[in-house]
């Protein structure tokens, strides 16, 4: 009996001619994906692709949300996260994460340049050389850029998958129905196709032909073979293109580690020495080492540094700057194409008329391509530019690192720029040459009088059309074209310039009187301080942070030494700073080679001020403690905007000991309610929070219940009610919530502030030094000349004016301390030593205590310092002055905190002003209050 065609080809598609076949595929792609050029085609040599490959550093993501940010930007907040906070996926491993659920889509996102299509090429090649995922019969890798040449034309699915590769053409497999399959579909960033999810046509044949548009939604929908897997790999922006449903798992490729950097370096360089010269240098620079996240830039960067140490000059500046490093690029890039393809000598000028043609028109392309947002450009992209696509191809053989061109299926060609900072740097400069060598400025259509007004106009702006974009996609155009402006970039690029563009910065540098600034450098000095003028106007910090990597490139730190200054001398003054200090300070944060795990408001200014001013460090850490400062409900809903936020890294915050009250709250939920929020421990420990507040904490987390698992509302008045909102959380599975603190509650956790928190204490006379006197009723002492009768007692202290108090201290305790003199205060723990004149019985200089000595009270302010075992820290508060110390200690915690006691104005409750916090276990014994007098008549009340 015959059989018939279907019958035949389920023969063929699960008998010996399959895995035949799935071997001659294997046999291909090994061939095709084992070697690579480093950087792009025809430049360089090729190398195994397991030789130079580096592990990237992959992690899941919550969702497949579309963020639309600065890919820089994005690299910078990578930059700032450990590895350690989430666990890695290796390549081989991306269908095998730790989920209870199949997985059948996964959505990989990633910057460009960032390895997501080489990390695609070595999932391919541990698969046909059977290195990894044995259990997948057919693997097909598709870009998105070959595609779109398709677009328009018609294929079954089958038919496609024969355009992308001749061995399933000739296998005569025709159905796969019963083979395990992974479409790989690279760069949907790059996709020009439709892709209408909504509107296109239900597709299950895999025989019938229709547009790839319709066979590619239909695959990653799962109506069309629904048993295979599909792998899809784009840039952030366009992740929104996929419906969220249609994705199982979204993982993020973050790029480089630091040691992933240091091996991708010596990787490259076989000699040792120059690796550790290059790694020694590319860590001295923190703009450089943030772009080496992106291992195109480590490549870029390697290219540069090797030449600059092979050819500079003795006393010649080593590049340190993005601008410095594209400058030095182009010009390698440049003499080696002259060489190459012009058979130009060493001794011939650096940038002949070829290349000169070359690069304004790339520079026009780029320019035009960047202001749409396209990286890939086809035939009729370039005729917009009136780039032939035979000069193209020209163009890509001279500049082979800089421009290349792909030949898609059937040969169909297309180019793009090798990384999108050399297309954003190639834009700048086109904007730079339009204006200095034909007086054309491309980005403002006003004409000032002078030359010098002109050329201000043309950066200012640059500075305007940047701060205009939502997205900020022109950041780091406006960093490349301001670091353009500087003479020594200029130098590097001069034989760009035409006749009028040399006469023109000629002008702008002669004829200087000694002792005068020149043209040039009042030009450079006026947008430096345009760009502090912005920074300190109503501009968002994250916004800010991108003008202060451009006075970076304007080689202007003057803001950041300011406030490095402050810090460095311990006299930080919340008070006076402005908008633009605070942003500098955000910025010296945030690009400072530590890690920012934990965020400590109270290290920079306990106030809401201080919060506001910071808010982006809360979004960039994992944990924040806010508790203790003095926060009240006007900050809440700017917390609520971090928390809702899809960039922030926030997990933990502690908020304990803030005057929130319900409001505050209410404000805080919206946010701890959005869909982005992914905090897992929130903690309002004594903030004012009633039943009322409780109804919307329990609002906001059945909205979002997947994420928080530990609430603290200890020390509230939340009544039965509202405890029992909450309590029914812990019995939804929808919620993750299983830890749930309300203890010590009532109505008088309702005062203000610490207050809530008040002990009463009383002075233990068994402790106290013999010349010591203490009131009758124990809540006075004062050092005087004449010892007192007190009998013997085994913990009296002999030798130090000191005395503890008999009550020990656990959970929350707040007391204030009024100071006449001077006078030490701190805690101990019962079993410091009373005996000798040693350190060890002195409080705050040993392993048992902590205290905070008052060395000085001035018309300038107080001067304090904070001991603890042998270390000490010199603090400073500014007026005014005030006698009375509030003393905080939150045992659960292990934080014990000191505070100047002002009073309120206008009969409003005392002001506290933070001075130290210490941070210990406290677990060991029990803890007494105590305090040292330093000399004669010197009195402390409780």
């Amino acid at each position: 009996m015959e059989m018939n065609q279907e019958e035949l080809a389920d023969k063929l598609g699960s008998g010996a001619v399959a895995v035949q076949w799935q071997h001659e595929l294997k046999a291909h792609l090994k061939k095709k994906f084992h070697c690579v050029f480093e950087g792009i085609a025809r430049a360089g040599e090729r190398r195994p692709l397991n030789e130079i490959y580096t592990e990237l550093f992959i992690t899941e993501r919550g969702s497949g949300e579309v963020n639309k940010e600065h890919e820089v930007r994005l690299i910078e907040k990578a930059s700032r996260k450990t590895a350690n906070e989430e666990t890695p996926i290796r390549c081989e491993d991306i269908f095998k994460p730790g989920q209870d659920k199949p997985i059948r889509t996964i959505m990989t996102t990633g910057v460009a340049g960032i390895g997501k299509t080489l990390l695609t090429h070595k999932f391919t090649l541990d698969w046909a050389e059977g290195k990894a995922n044995q259990d997948i019969d057919f693997a097909f890798l598709l870009t998105f850029r070959e595609l779109n040449l398709l677009k328009g034309k018609e294929f079954s699915l089958l038919e496609l998958l024969h355009q992308f590769s001749v061995e399933t053409k000739e296998s005569g497999i025709y159905r796969y129905d019963h083979d395990q399959v992974v479409f790989i579909l690279d760069g949907l960033d790059e996709c020009r196709l439709p892709l209408d999810f909504q509107n296109n046509p239900i597709w299950t044949d895999v025989t019938e032909p229709t547009s790839v548009d319709v066979l590619l939604t239909n695959i990653i929908r799962g109506v069309l073979l629904p048993s295979a897997r599909i792998w899809i790999t784009t840039r952030p922006a366009a992740a929104n293109q996929i419906p969220a449903e249609c994705v199982d798992m979204v993982t993020e490729v973050r790029g480089f580690t630091d040691p992933q950097k240091e091996e991708y370096f010596r990787k490259r360089f076989r000699e040792g020495t120059m690796a550790t010269t290059i790694i020694s240098h590319v860590k001295k620079s923190r703009s450089l080492h943030i772009m080496c996240h992106i291992p195109v830039f480590c490549w870029i960067t390697a290219t540069v540094l090797v030449d600059f140490f092979k050819t500079s000059q003795r006393g010649e500046e080593v590049p340190k700057t993005v601008t410095q490093i594209y400058s030095h690029f182009l010009r390698v890039q440049s003499i080696q194409g002259d060489r190459k393809y012009h058979g130009r000598a060493e001794t011939d000028p650096q940038w002949s008329s070829e290349s000169r043609e070359i690069i304004v028109s790339l520079g026009k392309l780029a320019f035009n391509q960047l202001e749409k947002g396209q990286l890939i450009f086809y035939e009729a992209d370039l005729a917009e530019c009136d780039i032939d696509i035979r000069a193209a191809s020209v163009y890509s053989g001279v500049f082979t690192q800089i421009f290349k061109e792909e030949c898609g299926l059937h040969q169909d060609r297309m180019f793009c720029f090798v990384h999108l900072s050399i297309q954003e740097f190639l834009a700048a400069l086109y904007v730079f040459l339009s204006y200095i060598n034909t007086g054309v400025n491309l980005l403002s259509e006003e004409h000032p009088t002078s030359r010098e007004a002109e050329l201000l106009l043309l950066y200012q702006s640059a500075v305007d059309k940047a701060l205009q974009s939502e997205n900020g996609h022109l950041d780091l155009f406006l960093r490349f074209l301001l670091g353009l402006s500087l003479e020594t970039n200029q130098m590097l690029l001069q034989g760009l310039l035409g006749p009028r563009g040399s006469k023109l910065l000629d002008n702008l540098t002669k004829n200087v009187p000694s002792g005068q600034t020149g043209r040039r450098s009042q030009i450079n000095n006026q947008i430096v301080h345009y760009i502090k003028e912005k920074i300190g106007g109503d501009l968002s910090q994250e916004r800010s942070i991108n003008l202060f990597h451009c006075l970076n490139e304007l080689n202007d730190s003057s803001l950041v030494e300011e406030i490095q200054q402050y810090l460095s001398s311990g006299s930080l003054s919340t008070e006076s700073l402005s908008s633009a200090q605070w942003s500098a300070l955000v910025f010296i944060v945030l690009t400072s080679e530590e890690q920012l795990d934990v965020f400590y408001l109270k290290k920079y200014s306990a106030s809401d001020e201080g919060l506001l001013g910071l808010l982006p460090l809360v979004k960039a850490s994992k944990t924040s403690l806010l508790n203790c400062c003095g926060l009240s409900k006007g900050c809440c809903k700017a917390l609520a905007s971090a928390l809702s936020s899809n960039s922030s890294s926030l997990r933990e915050l502690d908020l304990s000991s803030n005057r929130l009250q319900d409001s505050g709250v209410k404000l805080l939920s919206a946010g701890l309610g959005s869909p982005h929020c992914t905090m897992e421990t929130l903690r309002l420990s004594g903030c004012l929070v009633t039943q009322e507040g409780c109804a919307s904490l329990a609002s906001a987390l059945s909205s979002n219940p997947s994420h928080l698992t530990e609430l603290d509302l200890s020390y509230n008045h939340p009544g039965d009610s509202g405890a029992a909102l909450l309590s029914a959380g812990l019995e939804d599975p929808c919620w993750r919530l299983d830890t749930l603190s309300v203890e010590h509650g009532g109505v008088w956790r309702l005062k203000p502030a610490l207050e809530k928190y008040a002990c009463e204490l009383t002075l233990d006379p068994n402790t106290a030094h013999r010349d010591l006197s203490l009131s009758e009723d124990s809540r006075k002492v004062t050092l005087v000349e004449e010892n007192q009768s007190y009998p013997d007692h085994p913990e009296r202290f002999d030798a130090w004016e000191q005395v503890l108090c008999r009550e020990g201290l656990t959970g929350r305790c707040y007391w204030e301390v009024e100071r006449g003199g001077r006078v030490d205060i701190g805690v101990a723990y019962r079993g410091m030593t009373r005996r000798g004149a040693g350190t060890d019985s002195v409080l705050g200089l040993n392993n048992k205590s902590w205290s905070l000595d008052f060395d000085d009270d001035d018309d300038d302010g107080a001067v304090y310092t904070a001991y603890h075992n042998g270390s000490s820290t010199a603090l400073r508060l500014p007026p005014p002055r005030s006698n009375r110390v509030g003393v905080y200690l939150d045992r659960p915690a292990g934080s014990l905190s000191f505070y100047r006691v002002s009073p309120g104005g206008g009969g409003s409750s005392d002001t506290l002003t933070h001075i130290h916090t210490f941070q210990a276990s406290f677990t060991q014994e029990v803890l007494l209050p105590g305090v040292r007098l330093g000399k004669s008549g010197s009195s402390a009340s409780l």
